[in-house]
């Protein structure tokens, strides 16, 4: 048993005294490991984490802690469900709804990650795993690249942007989102962190139990890291997600050295006129949409949700429920374009036309106290503050993704967005010795 104790104190750090609440911790831990990897074993293991933790508060009766944004994200959900009920077909909008069940990743990582060491390791590995999964996308790219060059060498970008590369996940949009995410928090963890050179700590185990730690430098592994993830990215070819890492990058940069942003515009037309022609290509198409169908159907699609918005503005059409009224909002005569049009490949447009402008608006107040609590965060974390800059620098890429797909109803991507945007407030509520920290700041997590 005191072998279990040793591997689980030396893999996932200082967890919670309880013994069902440390196997939460546990759970919870593989759940954020698994979420590059598999969507149905993390989903199982956040299925886990949350039973024994339902079991916890029943026989311990803890204090409970969650982000202050409660208000907002109630409305959010009864909205979203009082929309329902206005659907052509409510049975799809049911669906829409069992995604709530997310949000408990908020309220396990704030009750789950106890201390300082636990959340330290826990993103450091989340880094790791990304090593995996960046490693296989590109091998992916590697066996697309030869296949296309070998049997349709006159139209690689067509069949290297029409089935991309996806890692682990079934899409390469659930990919991108994910490797976003990393490539922010990474980039924040090797700019802003103090903790950069990470620490192994050995745990002896006697009456006694002692720690000796030892400091060695491996901040060029991590760089290599990071390259990997950013190698990945580009060979992902989602422009939205380029667009979010940018503007995440700009974020980031001003934190660490203001200056360099100066030569940004330099950097990025050497980056630009280097670049291989696919990649060019690609970014020249985003400047002319009419000319690519990815682009030109989006604009139909957003031309169509404001139809519906204005058809029905306090309820929506209903969630899931885009397809099957998409064709009524098209202007008489007119045929919609081949391609997917379950969604509107925008959060905006999506919860107006899906769920009525009350709801949006909701979400919005959502997402906007989520964004200003983790910068009142920000100004009071010390040793932690990098974690609240990457987390506001997420929260900016998600939502500037979030005008070219509807991420947030994308569930590999919106549980890492949940687990991430969960850090500072962890932070707020741990001390670098690995106690918890009674903040009643309200800014902290709440009851």
């Amino acid at each position: 048993m005191n072998s279990i104790e040793n591997i689980l104190d030396r893999t996932c750090g200082e967890l919670p005294k309880s013994p069902i609440l440390r196997w939460a911790a546990v759970l919870f831990t593989l759940f954020v490991l698994a979420l590059q990897i598999s969507l149905a074993a993390s989903q199982a293991f956040l299925a886990g984490a949350g039973l024994l933790y339902v079991i916890h508060l029943l026989r311990d009766r803890p204090r409970v802690f969650f982000l202050p944004v409660k208000l907002p994200l109630a409305l959010f959900c009864i909205l979203s469900i009082v929309s329902i009920f206005w659907a052509a077909n409510p049975t799809a909008g049911w669906f829409a709804v069992r995604k709530f069940v997310l949000f408990l990743i908020w309220l396990l990582a704030v009750n789950l990650v106890v201390s300082a060491d636990q959340l330290r390791r826990l993103l450091l590995n989340f880094f790791l795993v990304s090593f995996l999964t960046s490693l296989v996308g590109i091998a992916q790219f590697i066996i697309q690249y030869r296949d296309a060059r070998a049997h349709h060498s006159g139209e690689l970008y067509h069949y290297l942007t029409s089935a991309r590369i996806h890692g682990f996940m079934g899409h390469w949009m659930h990919f991108g989102g994910q490797q976003m995410m990393v490539f922010v928090f990474l980039l924040a963890f090797l700019l802003l962190s103090s903790d950069r050179h990470s620490k192994i700590e050995i745990r002896n185990s006697g009456p006694e139990r002692r720690i000796s730690s030892s400091e060695f430098r491996i901040s060029a592994l991590w760089w290599m890291l990071l390259a990997l993830v950013t190698v990945s990215i580009i060979l992902n070819f989602t422009r939205g997600v380029w667009l979010g890492c940018f503007l995440a990058g700009v974020y980031l940069l001003a934190r660490w050295k203001p200056m360099w942003l100066l030569a940004m515009p330099i950097l990025l037309a050497l980056a630009y006129v280097g670049a291989p022609s696919l990649l060019r290509e690609r970014v020249h198409l985003a400047m002319h949409p009419t000319h690519e169908p990815a682009l030109s159907i989006r604009l139909e699609m957003w031309h169509v949700a404001i139809r519906m918005i204005r058809a029905h503005p306090w309820v929506g059409v209903g969630p899931n429920n885009i397809e099957e009224a998409y064709d009524l909002y098209l202007p008489p005569g007119k045929t919609p374009e081949v391609g997917y049009h379950s969604h509107f490949h925008n959060d905006y447009l999506q919860f107006g036309a899906e769920r009525g402008l009350p709801c949006l608006a909701a979400w919005l107040w959502l997402m906007a106290s989520l964004g200003w609590y983790t910068w009142r965060l920000r100004r009071k974390l010390s040793t932690q503050r990098w974690i609240a800059d990457a987390s506001l620098a997420a929260w900016l890429a998600f939502l500037a993704e979030g005008c070219f797909e509807f991420n947030f109803g994308t569930s590999p991507v919106l549980m890492v967005f949940l687990f991430v945007t969960s850090t500072p407030f962890i932070a707020a509520r741990v001390v670098p010795s690995g106690k918890g920290s009674e903040n009643t700041d309200d800014t902290a997590p709440t009851r």
